[in-house]
């Protein structure tokens, strides 16, 4: 990509969102420039802060006269190296933080019209505030933005119930490549006017255009929410209990959580003071959470006639049924203290998969096994989504085994996960995105028509191949 006009474009910009908008000096950079897990730093040509959708289109015309790259940037907490430059330092980083309002609240169509750069927290207290429920939640739902969920189509702990991003999103405004304002922000549930232009943005990553604002589905509050931990001997029990659950409790069931022994070890060891429900340990646990809109009494009476039945009938080992809001949040916070425990116990080799409900059982013991063949003694760390198919299925090395000698085999690793993965028919990102990190796995995954589709819509929508570069593709 040719430069043009190096030397007044930034004062161009600066004309845009004004001259303290435009940082380029490395100090005032630095902090846009790295991914949220510390692994690779990129270079910018500067870091743009708009503060609304006109200034983020006069910003990609600019970047398009110029033929200077995009990088859309939200919360930086994106795990795939999407939202960060390359080392070119071509691009700048459009960062889209303070495009930070909620504008509008529609209780009687149950929707919230939000800008991209608002925390996702932000948007659930708002949603509170209403007296409804915006049902998306995450670990890092405290610094992300919704911009960013919409642009990796995030997942959570309630797809189960209330779906990914994408089925929480109505209506859409984008910053096309052309630097034009697309308004599709309709709070309609029936459109059919031709293509579902939202679905191409959704998930895209910033690679078609710039989400700036978005229509998004709220939800009536619900009465009570009840948490439970159940004890199983195998996957498999796990998702017999998911069918029971299912079929007991309906739409009632919100979250259904996997966890291996080894993950709660690691958490007991490095979080000590979080709660140990069991007086010792079981092969795997299920999260499971409950929500009624009826009443606390009737959400208690289903799930604990529901767990009771896994007992009788040999499904459960065990089970602890949080009795208040403590208790649950307890319970949670070992499933959320997951990741933070991987952390302090050292490097490791993260896979974020999707497969058939069904199959996951079988996918546990071949990858295992495959893995443990290939090298003995590591240890996967599995948890994740169960009642969404979703697995954030980790490798750890073997006792004693340096762990920057163990990441060295992580080609390996990927290749004997993702051929698993696609043995039985699932995707190698369920919920993080492509990004730069995963780019040749998609390359290697995905058919040659469907990577010409996507070829062909990126060449359609963004031909000059501004809007973030190298992501995805």
């Amino acid at each position: 990509m040719a430069e043009v006009a190096p030397d007044g474009f930034l004062d161009a910009l600066r004309a845009i969102v004004g001259p303290e908008r435009v940082l380029a000096e490395a100090g005032d950079i630095a902090s846009f420039l790295t991914d949220w897990r510390g692994r690779f730093t990129g270079r910018a040509r500067a870091v743009v802060l708009p503060g609304d959708s006109a200034q983020v289109a006069a910003v990609v015309r600019a970047c398009r006269d110029a033929r200077v790259p995009i990088v859309p940037q939200g919360g930086r907490t994106g795990l795939v190296l999407g939202s960060v430059p390359d080392a070119s330092g071509e691009a700048i980083v459009l960062s889209l933080r303070r495009l930070n309002r909620i504008r509008s609240i529609d209780a009687a169509n149950r929707t919230m019209t939000a800008e991209a750069g608002c925390i996702l927290a932000d948007i659930q207290a708002a949603a509170s505030e209403a007296g409804m429920l915006f049902p998306l939640s995450l670990a890092a739902e405290g610094s992300c933005t919704i911009g960013g969920n919409l642009s990796t189509n995030a997942g959570g702990t309630a797809v189960l119930r209330y779906g990914n991003t994408r089925e929480l999103c109505l209506g859409l405004e984008v910053v096309t490549a052309d630097g034009e304002v697309w308004d599709g922000l309709r709070g309609l549930r029936k459109d059919n006017t031709g293509y579902a232009l939202r679905e191409l943005f959704i998930g895209a990553e910033g690679t078609l255009g710039v989400i700036t604002a978005a229509v998004l589905k709220l939800y009536p509050a619900p009465q009570a929410a009840l948490t439970a931990l159940v004890a199983l001997d195998s996957p498999r029990h796990a998702l017999d209990l998911l069918g029971l659950l299912q079929a007991r409790c309906g739409a009632s069931l919100t979250g259904f959580e996997l966890m291996s022994a080894f993950c709660l070890q690691l958490v007991a060891t490095h979080f000590p003071d979080l709660p140990r429900p069991f007086s010792g340990p079981h092969p795997q646990y299920a999260l499971v959470e409950l929500s009624s809109n009826e009443s606390g009494e009737h959400a208690q009476t289903l799930l604990e006639a529901a767990v009771g039945a896994a007992l009788e009938v040999g499904v459960a080992r065990d089970a602890v049924v949080a009795t208040s809001n403590q208790q649950a949040l307890g319970l949670w916070r070992l499933r959320e203290h997951i990741p933070l425990a991987q952390a302090a116990a050292g490097k490791n080799i993260k896979h974020d998969i999707s497969l058939p409900v069904s199959t996951i059982p079988d996918f546990i013991l071949q990858a295992d096994a495959a893995l443990q063949a290939a090298f003995p003694g590591c240890q996967p760390v599995t948890f994740g989504h169960l009642g969404d198919g979703n697995l954030h299925y980790n490798v750890a090395p073997a006792d004693g085994e340096a762990h920057d000698a163990f990441l060295a085999h992580q080609g390996a690793i990927n290749r004997i996960v993702h051929d698993a993965v696609a043995a039985f028919n699932g995707s190698i990102s369920a919920e993080h995105g492509i990004g730069m990190l995963k780019r040749e796995e998609l390359a290697r995954y995905k058919s040659p028509v469907e990577l010409d589709m996507m070829r062909a819509i990126k060449a359609a929508l963004d031909p000059l191949g501004i809007m973030n570069p190298g992501k995805i593709l």
